[in-house]
């Protein structure tokens, strides 16, 4: 079943749509045998042969119109696959929905099922893909057919990946390998897993899962899930700082991408371009890859291709002097990365929330059965007066203790989670988000007040050497310290959030520019001073600075922030290790900007 594109799922999406091999349409020639063994052939084949899928398809409709009420079934339920493999998903619901409620056919309903789940998930209808998902958790024991209990699993790992759950996103895949149907490889089941190891951020480029898929699905005849490796790989190379092997690559795989015409991956294909390109200061060819992949989106689209496609054009257009085209994509680049936070917020809300609601049913199940024990007891006790009212007191203030535990459970859950979407997971400081939400209210009030504040934009000097020289280990060693050092110049009711990498931003309340450039200049010596040393290997680091300040750039985040990147730019390209102000400068910031 095709497991669609969405505007989140990158890669997700990509091993998930791998599932459809791509081909054009064309008529069968072919008599039709026995109307139920052709429907099994017909959907055996859609994920190795779509052009011989949609003609037998075809066939189905103009030379089979004599078919059992079951036949007819499983035919709506191909055409509904067909329609979400063409991106009609409303038209594809509706006949999987029919296709559920009516047929009684327990394994057309599994797979009816799984293919809806995916589909709900595309259409940003979380909950209910969320709680379908569950429910075909639930029933897995209970399917029996292997092609059913294939599709149902690879679903479930891709939905699983994509809420985050990357260990039970493996299990799932893992599954997949004990009940592979006839006609299918172990190329999905392990694309499934490297797809959950990519999402957790387990793999390098290196890592020999991904060239065993490679190999795997080249020998099983499936080169639309070899080229989802491949691209996975060129995004390795690119957040590894290596774009030359990406560029190399992506000419290898590009000829095989376009002869398939498959939508995902060639658009993929053309954002690795650029990003490659951009790197290597082939500013024409990456600016030309780029508007491509802007041509085959949708106005309205939000993604996180389409946010990388504008940030290469921003960085482009801001080198090249190009000020206010630099500054229109710098805004489309903003909304991108304001879409894609708070559509993460809202998948990830919906995750809680069936969560919750499983657990308030269960709560409601066990307070019903220990209520109906109660009443069994009383009546069996009547005769006992006086040792049946104690022993119904005890059992009451024991389901009561009982329930309560359980809803204050639930309530530190809600807390615990509400505190984690605000803050960040490493350091424990304000995240990107809350940090931006935070600071516009104080900057709000102080400017009431006419009270100055400064803002400071902090970014760690040559950190990706940490991290490629020590490991990830000794960076995020690195970034803990950097974090323990400014609270300890910092005061109560100065702000401080992790914007983004080795990336943050301090808004300094009630300070004026003399105080936060003495502040800003405490910090930069204390991390300077420092050294981490981790099992043996001690690592320097330094941080440049750039400080903006409410007396010039007034009250709005967004020019304070601009102001202060742009001043951290400078610092940059002085020399590094040094703290600048947004004094007499204009330049535009050449650092990932704040989502406002």
């Amino acid at each position: 079943m095709p497991q669609g594109w969405h505007k989140h799922w990158r890669w997700p999406a990509l091993a998930g749509l791998a599932f459809c091999a791509l081909a054009q349409t064309a008529h069968a020639t072919a008599a039709t045998p026995d109307e139920g063994e052709f429907l099994d052939q017909t959907e055996q084949v859609r994920t190795r042969d779509h052009s011989r899928f949609v003609r037998m398809l075809e066939q189905i409709h103009h030379e089979g119109p004599h078919l059992t009420p079951g036949q007819q079934w499983h035919l709506r339920y191909l055409d509904a696959w067909q329609m979400a493999f063409q991106g009609d998903y409303s038209k594809a619901n509706a006949s999987l929905q029919e296709v559920i409620d009516h047929s009684g056919d327990m394994t057309l309903v599994a797979k009816a099922s799984s293919l809806l789940m995916s589909n709900l998930g595309l259409n940003r209808r979380y909950e209910e893909a969320f709680t379908l998902a569950n429910r075909l958790a639930l029933d897995l024991p209970e399917i029996r057919d292997r092609l059913a209990r294939f599709t149902v699993l690879a679903n479930l790992s891709q939905l699983s990946a994509f809420s985050g759950q990357y260990d039970l996103a493996i299990s799932y895949a893992r599954m997949m390998e004990d009940t592979i149907p006839p006609g299918e490889t172990l190329c999905n089941p392990l694309s499934m897993q490297v797809n959950a190891l990519h999402e957790g951020n387990r793999l390098t480029s290196s890592s020999p899962e991904v060239q065993r898929v490679i190999d795997t699905c080249l020998a099983a005849g499936q080169p639309v899930f070899a080229d989802t490796m491949w691209l996975l790989k060129g995004n390795l190379y690119l957040d590894e700082g290596q774009p030359g092997k990406a560029l190399d690559l992506l000419h290898k795989i590009i000829p095989g991408i376009n002869e398939n015409h498959y939508y995902s991956h060639v658009l993929a294909a053309q954002v690795e371009l650029a990003q490659a390109n951009a790197k290597l200061g082939n500013d024409s060819d990456a600016k030309k890859a780029a508007l491509s992949a802007l041509a085959m989106s949708s106005s309205d689209d939000i993604s996180t291709w389409l946010k990388d496609v504008y940030e290469v054009l921003y960085q482009i257009e801001k080198r090249q002097g190009n000020a206010a085209i630099a500054l229109s994509y710098y805004e489309h680049y903003v909304a991108q990365d304001k879409g894609y936070l708070n559509d993460a917020s809202a998948r990830a809300m919906a995750y809680q929330v069936v969560q919750q609601h499983l657990l308030t049913q269960k709560l409601e199940t066990d307070a019903l059965g220990k209520q109906n024990n109660i009443l069994r007891l009383q009546r069996a006790l009547d005769t006992k007066a006086v040792e049946t009212s104690r022993l119904y007191i005890v059992l009451l203030l024991v389901t009561l203790t009982s329930i309560v535990f359980w809803l204050f459970r639930l309530k530190r859950s809600q807390l615990r989670y509400k505190k984690l979407s605000n803050h960040d997971g490493l350091t424990g400081i304000f995240n990107h988000q809350h940090f931006v939400g935070e600071a516009g209210r104080a900057l709000h009030l102080l400017e009431k007040k006419l009270d100055q504040a400064c803002l400071i934009s902090l970014d760690l000097d040559h950190f990706k050497q940490v991290n490629d020289v020590h490991g990830h280990a000794m960076g995020d060693a690195v970034l803990k310290r950097t974090v323990a050092i400014c609270q300890q110049q910092l005061r109560p009711i100065d702000l401080f959030g992790r914007l983004g990498g080795e990336e943050f931003g301090i808004l300094l309340l009630d300070c004026s520019r003399e105080q936060g450039m003495a502040i800003a200049e405490r910090i930069r010596s204390a991390i300077g001073a420092t050294e981490v040393d981790r099992n043996g290997t001690v690592v320097s680091f330094s941080a440049s600075f750039g400080l903006a300040c409410t007396d010039t750039s007034g009250y709005v985040l967004q020019r304070l922030y601009m102001e202060a990147d742009a001043a951290l730019y400078r610092a940059k390209h002085a020399g590094r290790n040094r703290v600048m102000t947004d004094a007499g400068s204009n330049s535009l910031s050449s650092a990932l900007p704040l989502t406002l």
